[in-house]
């Protein structure tokens, strides 16, 4: 059994538990958008088992009786278009009811298309405009390490989940040469490698290259993770990076874009794009069939 963390939790490592708990995500994520007729899956969907790993995985040090706990690790989606993920997480953990998934983007709902701090439990910053995500990290984890070196204890970590898309932004880098400046040793930035934005695939847009090789050469410490899907290999990386004491890290996932429901896999199309009644059947049988496999 694992041991309590500074909130009180037992953080224990099941691959079994996150991977039933990733299958409902998917499941949460495609029942959401299709009763609000809009939405983003695709980048939701790819971002599903690392977001499960972080949050059922033991790997992000929470509590959802105690959002607001000092001592709680921080998670900032930055690729707010995303928020299926998050809620999906967030209602999988506690943080509300399970009901609220179904006002995902309705008047007065708790669950806005993009994170809303003011609104929803859970959520430590509002997001929305990509490429601003690490940079509010980034003063974060400056704060965090501040406070801890008068407190004479360990910062609490800041990870960072990215887009692909998003790094095509100056901010992402502006950001990035100042937390290695600074020596962000709880900075951990998340990228979500899936090679499809809004007007196709990033190599055919505008190519980011190497993203491991762009961190470092910016002073940052980087994972790559071949397969940004596998909750094992999710986990390792992450705990990885959680660990690392000399500076600023980064994990690059190669995921697939709508990873889970065959027909939303690598196309550019389903980006922004709600399923209908009809597809959500063949979404759920999908995900159904992928958890299957990965049994």
């Amino acid at each position: 059994m694992g041991s309590p963390n500074a909130l009180g939790v037992t953080n224990e490592f099941d691959v079994a538990q996150v991977k039933k708990f990733a299958k409902q995500m998917r499941r949460d994520i495609v029942t959401m958008l299709a009763e609000a007729k809009s939405g983003h899956p695709g980048g939701s969907l790819s971002a599903c088992d690392c977001v499960a790993t972080l949050y059922k995985g033991g790997v992000l040090r929470h509590n959802p009786k105690e959002p607001n706990n000092p001592a709680r690790d921080r998670f900032i989606l930055s690729k707010g278009h995303a928020a299926p993920v998050l809620y999906a997480a967030l209602a999988g953990e506690g943080y509300f009811p399970r009901e609220w998934l179904m006002t995902l983007r309705k008047l007065d709902s708790h669950l806005q298309g993009h994170p809303d701090m003011r609104k929803c439990p859970g959520v430590e910053v509002s997001t929305g405009s990509l490429g601003q995500g690490l940079s509010i990290a980034s003063g974060l984890a400056l704060g965090l390490s501040i406070d801890a070196a008068h407190k004479g204890c360990e910062p609490q970590k800041v990870f960072v989940l990215m887009g692909d898309g998003e790094l095509q932004e100056g901010m992402v880098w502006e950001a990035a040469m100042f937390a290695a400046h600074r020596n962000l040793k709880n900075l951990i930035a998340i990228v979500d490698n899936n090679n499809l934005q809004i007007d196709g695939h990033l190599t055919d847009v505008v190519s980011l290259g190497n993203i491991a090789q762009k961190f470092e050469s910016f002073g940052w410490h980087a994972i790559e993770v071949k397969d940004g899907n596998s909750i094992p290999e999710c986990y390792e990386a992450l705990c990885a990076a959680r660990d690392y004491a000399q500076g600023p890290c980064v994990v690059v996932l190669h995921t697939i874009k709508g990873k889970g429901v065959s027909f939303m896999e690598d196309q550019a199309g389903w980006h922004g794009k709600a399923p209908s009644i009809q597809e959500l059947s063949v979404a759920l049988a999908d995900i159904d069939g992928l958890s299957e496999e990965a049994e």
